[in-house]
């Protein structure tokens, strides 16, 4: 695979990536060349191994527009996960594009960028993810201290079921012992995981339908939101609000009609604002923002 992958490798290089000997790595090139894969040895100081340049793996039925898609993707899983799984599976996926084609990948590399890493490489969180990862894997119960939304801490004993990245976040889904129920959880909030040795019995349902069932709101708990919107933040309110549910006034304000969750973060997020934004409906939610607005200028009252 590295072979397919790279235009030229030195042997010692080999040896060193695979931790083997020279010899070693003489034997198996030979034996790869008596399976018929026509690999190419220069000598000198930018020597090395080679495979043929039209030699390739068959790769059936994939376009190299579709090979180039999988590869975009497994690299966005990679930087964020850090697993030596996607490392090797890139490899792998990589050796069925030619060398003749792989200045055409090149380029289609520099076009399109997925990353979902919300952590900024933190070793730690990616430590996090794994052991999640094996978790679901080997269906053992996991330990871990939470805090909700509302700053509530608790200790949980969970049957992991996958995890999910939505906008900036991931989140596990699981089934909670102490709930008696399925449960999202959110990873950032999670502290002290620990895999215990007790396995479980995967509960009937697919992931999918986990997500979609979780993604579904219980319409008694949404409002109909109407807001008056000042025109500079008018590129923060066409990021969060459909275009279908903006008007733009003859002034430049922008009037908002949507409907959303009446939850705590929803208040977070209207404050962002600041004084760029005036709740017109409901109510109750401008009363509740005006609060939060007073509490907030008390806070810094006292001070020079």
């Amino acid at each position: 695979m590295l072979l397919l992958n790279r235009r030229r490798i030195s042997a010692k290089e080999l040896s060193e990536r695979f931790e083997v000997s020279l010899r070693t790595v003489y034997r198996d090139v030979e034996a790869i060349n008596q399976a018929g894969v026509p690999v190419v040895s220069y000598a000198g100081m930018s020597g090395g191994y080679e495979i043929m340049d039209q030699y390739r793996l068959d790769r059936q039925f994939l376009s190299l527009d579709e090979l180039q898609s999988i590869i975009v993707g497994l690299k966005g899983i990679r930087s964020t996960v850090g697993d030596q799984e996607i490392s090797n599976l890139l490899d792998k996926v990589g050796a069925l594009v030619a060398k003749s084609e792989q200045n055409t990948v090149a380029n289609l590399n520099n076009q399109l960028i997925i990353d979902m890493n919300p952590w900024h490489g933190s070793n730690q969180d990616k430590e996090k993810l794994s052991t999640l990862r094996t978790s679901i894997k080997e269906s053992k119960l996991i330990s871990f201290q939470y805090m909700t939304s509302q700053s509530e801490q608790s200790v949980r004993t969970v049957e992991p079921m996958g995890i999910v990245v939505k906008g900036f976040g991931w989140y596990l889904y699981g089934y909670c012992l102490l709930r008696q129920d399925f449960r999202v959880f959110r990873l950032s909030r999670m502290k002290e995981i620990e895999v215990l040795q007790r396995t479980f019995e995967r509960k009937e349902g697919t992931l999918e339908q986990l997500d979609h069932t979780w993604g579904k709101r219980n319409p008694s708990s949404l409002i109909k939101l109407v807001l008056h919107a000042q025109p500079n933040v008018r590129a923060q309110v066409e990021d969060y609000f459909r275009p279908e549910q903006i008007t733009v006034q003859a002034d430049g304000t922008l009037i908002i009609t949507a409907t959303q969750p009446d939850e705590s973060w929803l208040h977070g997020m209207l404050l962002s604002y600041g004084p760029n934004l005036r709740i017109l409906e409901p109510a109750h939610i401008a009363a509740i923002i005006k609060d939060k607005a007073e509490k907030i200028v008390q806070l810094y009252a006292n001070e020079h």
